[in-house]
């Protein structure tokens, strides 16, 4: 693993930090995505984890994507021709929204500051976000003449509701911590000392529970989001199935019925 993104862990809880404070946390290049990418599938990959924490060093979540590398034809954006640009998402930017989306792993935005563009729409891929007084958001890829190549389309969307979200795309405009959390951008906005701390005890709270039902579940809410009624139901029932023989189940009814804290195991 490179050092874009810089790991921490406490207990069941891994803290993803983006480390490029200079750039305002901006990815630049394929293997700023690489380093994303296998820092996303490490985290799904440790059984040990049950929740994670995404967010910035410095005064920014994300920048969203390096402009000067986007002129200089250097980066995760455009290449000498359409069919290398199209290319170049695909096996770069897009590789992180699929690895955030894939992972079972229940995610928590902590955002920071600056979360522009792409930086927005990584927020949005994680399942809860909390944002920092301080924080600004911007859907900006129309400022630049762009469209959201990294998939916000779907996700910004299912987060706040397709006009709300066609407000944000189609004006570009900046707003600020409060109205993330008046559009439901955000669940809650916190003094900026507060951020970490309080992110990590949400995340504490996810990881005290069954890790095995936790990614269960998660799962399930995902193909929610696009699955007809019919089909969750389908999978629900081979997750229900799956979640009965667990250890950690049988811990959690024998703890209810003799009134004693469980003793999870993550089996």
């Amino acid at each position: 693993m490179g050092n874009f993104i810089i790991r921490e862990t406490i207990g069941k809880v891994a803290i993803l930090r983006i480390n490029r404070p200079d750039s305002l946390n901006a990815i630049g290049t394929l293997e700023d995505c690489d380093d994303f990418v296998r820092a996303i599938e490490a985290v799904g990959d440790d059984r040990s984890i049950s929740a994670f924490i995404l967010t910035g060093n410095g005064r920014a979540f994300s920048a969203g994507g390096n402009l000067k590398a986007m002129q200089d034809k250097t980066g995760i954006g455009p290449m000498d021709q359409p069919d290398g640009t199209r290319g170049n998402y695909k096996r770069g930017v897009q590789r992180i929204t699929r690895a955030i989306m894939e992972c079972e792993v229940p995610a928590i935005a902590a955002v920071n500051g600056h979360a522009v563009g792409l930086g927005c729409d990584l927020a949005c891929l994680c399942d809860m976000r909390i944002a920092a007084e301080s924080a600004l958001f911007s859907c900006s890829f129309i400022k630049v003449g762009l469209v959201p190549g990294d998939g916000g389309a779907w996700s910004l969307a299912r987060v706040v509701g397709y006009a709300t979200a066609a407000e944000l795309f189609f004006t570009g405009d900046r707003f600020d911590a409060a109205r993330a959390k008046e559009i439901g951008l955000v669940s809650r906005v916190v003094p900026d000392a507060d951020l970490m701390p309080q992110a990590l005890e949400l995340a504490e709270r996810i990881a005290a529970n069954p890790a095995r039902a936790l990614r269960l579940t998660k799962r399930l809410l995902r193909e929610a989001q696009t699955a007809r009624m019919n089909e969750i139901l389908e999978l629900s029932a081979a997750y229900q199935a799956l979640a009965h023989e667990t250890s950690d189940h049988k811990e959690a009814v024998s703890a209810f019925l003799e009134k004693r804290k469980p003793n999870f195991t993550g089996d």
